[in-house]
């Protein structure tokens, strides 16, 4: 008997459902003392500003000069993007300040968001993984004969 390749794409995901493991019922859920620990969300913090010091010092000059068609200058090798936004904004420095001053307290929101709305995330997966189980289930048997 030859199974047409549209059933086959259909029924292959699906044959993943039907796993024992699958059948069991999940464990209560327990978050991971990383998202509930505040050192975590102080080393994010610290992340996100180091890297964005990080970004403001690489060096674009060359790149700029090139991208214009010309050799750089001695003066244009060494400007970085820092160089370039403060050229734009004449308080780009002291609005950086007060933006990274805001990056800590903004992530442990953020945790703290994800904290609470992980239980109800997770119990909607669960329930939607109920769903798929039920329609499973009830799928007709494909090796079934027809009449």
């Amino acid at each position: 008997m030859v199974i047409p390749m549209r059933k086959i794409l259909v029924l292959l995901p699906l044959l993943g459902f039907a796993a024992p493991a699958m059948a069991q019922p999940a464990p209560p859920l327990q978050l991971p003392p990383e998202l509930t620990d505040p050192a975590t969300a102080d080393r994010l913090a610290d992340a996100v500003q180091g890297l964005s010091q990080a970004l403001l010092d690489l060096r674009v000059g060359e790149v700029r000069a090139a991208l214009e068609g010309r050799p750089a200058s001695p003066g244009e090798r060494n400007m970085t993007v820092r160089d370039m936004a403060r050229r734009d904004d004449p308080n780009f420095d002291r609005n950086m300040q007060r933006g990274m001053a805001n990056v800590r307290p903004m992530v442990h929101q953020s945790m703290n968001a994800l904290n609470q709305a992980l239980p109800q995330m997770m119990q909607g997966l669960n329930q939607a993984q109920q769903a798929l189980e039920r329609v499973v289930a009830n799928m007709p048997d494909p090796t079934y004969p027809r009449r």
